[in-house]
């Protein structure tokens, strides 16, 4: 970005500083991706045991309740989350890892529970009639049949995460949205161009990455078959 500096003076010459200088964009993308990664990890292993959950015959009963519980999680808007967790267990990464991980929910949920029940049932005799137990017809037939929706899930969880964890910088924590609000705070619009264009970037190179992802994942199920 520093590169870029004479191209940020020229769009916007009244600026004293028109490149965003207080901390190292590198260091600012690694700060969110780590952030993006940790909520997003939270989301997929809360969001699919639940959705495994539900379908099995003894949860079946709470599928409606799980499915309001994370839907209020994407209800209530992160930031209000933020300003609940913050002053109760202190301000940086945690309150925001906590946001991002509820809103990330609902996606998850969602799929799982979606690629599971559309697996068909006589798959499942088969896999039945085969010796498998609850067990392995969940693991080795279920879970691989509905990869591909889980996985569309996934996808919109961590995308959807990408661009709300900017607001984490809200409660100190260091992420791509930190020139984002001090441009705003300080009436610096270049400064809100360049965190708003490297968080855009990073969700369009990350939804691309699972787009290859989900080939690769197709052209193994159509090899294994």
């Amino acid at each position: 970005m520093p590169q870029l500096r004479p191209l940020f003076a020229a769009l916007f010459p009244a600026l004293d500083r028109p490149v965003y200088t207080q901390d190292s964009f590198v260091a600012l993308v690694l700060a969110h991706l780590n952030i993006v990664f940790w909520s997003s990890l939270a989301s997929v292993v809360v969001g699919v045991g639940a959705g495994v959950a539900v379908t099995r015959p003894a949860g079946r009963e709470f599928k409606p309740l799980v499915e309001t519980v994370v839907a209020m999680g994407q209800t209530f808007p992160p930031v209000a989350v933020l300003a609940i967790a913050a002053p109760l267990i202190g301000f940086g990464t945690e309150p925001a890892l906590i946001a991002l991980a509820l809103y990330g929910l609902l996606p998850v949920v969602r799929a799982t529970i979606a690629g599971i029940e559309s697996v068909p049932a006589s798959v499942r005799e088969i896999a039945l009639g085969l010796g498998m137990g609850g067990l392995g017809t969940l693991l080795k037939v279920e879970l691989p049949l509905a990869l591909p929706v889980i996985l569309t899930g996934v996808r919109t969880s961590v995308i959807v995460n990408l661009g709300t964890a900017a607001i984490a910088s809200t409660v100190g924590a260091k992420t791509l949205g930190s020139p984002i609000i001090v441009g705003l705070s300080g009436f610096n619009t270049a400064y809100v161009l360049q965190g708003a264009i490297l968080v855009g970037g990073l969700a369009v190179v990350t939804d691309m990455a699972f787009g290859r992802l989900g080939q690769h994942l197709d052209r193994w199920r159509t090899q294994s078959h």
